[in-house]
């Protein structure tokens, strides 16, 4: 029986009370956090039998030995590169899971959050409402969109988050799962922590829902922002780990956007959904696909009701994105921190995809690392390991704006002076504009094919270093 007619008839039994026989079907999404991102979890089969419901999980590593759930353990099923198992699992939320692996000198234990999605349950959590359907992403990986009928939207981010956008006058349904946040629709006074969704809302026309900005006037390069913030219609409030809470209670705030960064201040969220100001997680810089970032803009056009103006401007964007061809040509992306260390973004990063996709390679595509965060740390001499012969530098100027000339560059560590791209004058800046301009990822793209093919044009994100 085809997934989409046997999984109606299956919600009827279960809800009817009568014992179904053992049905199996694939889940209709499936994502995984955690871990080294070395291993891979796939789960090709759901089982529902009775009141039971369990996936197999596939680990594409044969050293896994056991999974936990609780105090229960479940053995696994060890092939020649892979380990197999049936563990008792929750749809349509997140949940934890811990896998053991030999893979290490001893065995070691490894935390997983796993989210399997089945369309045709998806009102579980949301008693009362008929799903009506997902929102289908080309791009982006962090979040997903149930759409219920009566014009509520639920909101999926990395994996775990929920949040339940309710129709103008509406209430949450009685009985709604309590780890849901519940947000009301177009909210007008929000306080924009996660800075690279600044562009997105000016792309919606949704200035006018942000009140509240973590940074300040002139350090916009969003010039609706600058401008709204000059007449006062959106105030500083405060940096996103020191914010201004009476002023966000004075003015009702009603929303706080943040970045990941606010999960190394977790006592500022804590405080902030105390005093009534839920919290909704940004998650567009985890985008692995350069344009995953700008499809974020979905998400906010449902939070708005701007969902029409988010499909054209999206749209219009997908359309202009080009992949060049391959020109051998290698990049580096880095700057210098204040302790003399080069920090790199990680091979899986949206910066060494977009270098990738203007038709050069990433010099450093052979870093190793943990994936736990998109920059990564390495010594002056694994840098110049890594880079010294690379074809061009791009140094980060949005982060470390100190660097405007050649002289400065060099004056971070002498070593640099050493490196090809420096004796041969191919070292360009990128601009403080680059990660607030996350509605145009198509231009940097551009960019960096011409300055790796020697063409013409006003660039938009790239200067080269004098």
């Amino acid at each position: 029986m085809p997934k989409r007619m046997m999984l109606p008839l299956l919600v009827l039994l279960l809800c009817a009370g009568f014992a179904a026989a053992e049905e199996s079907f694939a889940p209709d999404d499936f994502s995984f956090s955690g871990g080294t991102g070395r291993v891979m979890i796939s789960c090709p089969e759901i089982r529902i039998s009775g009141k039971e419901t369990t996936a197999e999980l596939v680990f594409d590593s044969p050293r896994y030995t056991c999974v936990r759930i609780g105090d229960t353990e479940y053995p696994t099923l060890c092939g020649e590169h892979t380990s197999r198992v049936w563990v008792p699992v929750v749809l349509n939320r997140a949940f934890e899971i811990r896998a053991v692996t030999t893979a290490m000198s001893v065995p070691h234990e490894i935390a997983y959050t796993l989210f399997i999605r089945v369309d045709a349950l998806a009102g579980d959590a949301l008693p009362g409402l008929k799903w009506q359907s997902s929102l289908p992403l080309r791009y982006a990986e962090g979040f997903h969109v149930d759409f219920y009928e009566g014009g509520y939207a639920l909101l999926t981010i990395g994996g775990k988050e929920r949040y339940l956008v309710l129709p103008r006058g509406m209430e949450a349904p009685e009985g709604t799962d309590p780890e849901i946040t519940v947000l009301r629709r177009a909210p007008e006074r929000i306080y924009l922590a996660a800075t690279s969704a600044m562009s997105l809302f000016d792309a919606l026309g949704g200035l006018d829902h942000i009140r509240f900005s973590s940074i300040r006037q002139e350090d916009w390069s969003v010039a609706a922002a600058a401008d709204a913030m000059a007449r006062g219609d959106i105030l500083f409030a405060g940096k996103y780990d020191k914010p201004d809470y009476e002023r966000l209670v004075r003015e009702g705030c009603d929303l706080a956007i943040e970045s990941t960064m606010i999960s190394h201040a977790p006592k500022i969220r804590e405080l902030l959904e105390l005093l009534g100001i839920p919290v909704l997680i940004d998650r567009s810089s985890y985008e692995p696909h350069p344009l995953g970032r700008t499809e974020w803009i979905r998400l906010y056009g449902v939070l708005l009701g701007r969902e029409e103006e988010a499909e054209r401007f999206f749209a219009q964007q997908a359309d202009s994105l080009e992949e060049y061809e391959q020109t051998g040509k290698t990049a580096a992306f880095f700057y210098i921190n204040t302790s003399g260390m080069a920090v790199v973004r990680d091979p899986s990063d949206y910066i060494p995809r977009m270098i990738a996709m203007a038709g050069g390679v990433y010099a450093l595509r052979d870093l190793s690392t943990d994936a736990q965060s998109a920059s990564v740390t390495v010594s002056m001499e694994d840098f110049y390991t890594m880079a010294a012969d690379a074809d061009y530098l791009i140094y980060n100027a949005a982060i470390d704006s100190s660097v405007g000339s050649m002289r400065d560059l060099t004056g971070k560590n002498t070593l640099l002076s050493e490196f090809r791209a420096v004796r041969e004058g191919n070292v360009w800046l990128a601009e403080k504009n680059l990660y607030q301009a996350t509605d145009h990822a198509a231009d940097f793209i551009r960019d960096v094919h011409w300055i790796l093919t020697g063409g013409t044009g006003v660039l938009t994100f790239l200067r080269p270093l004098k």
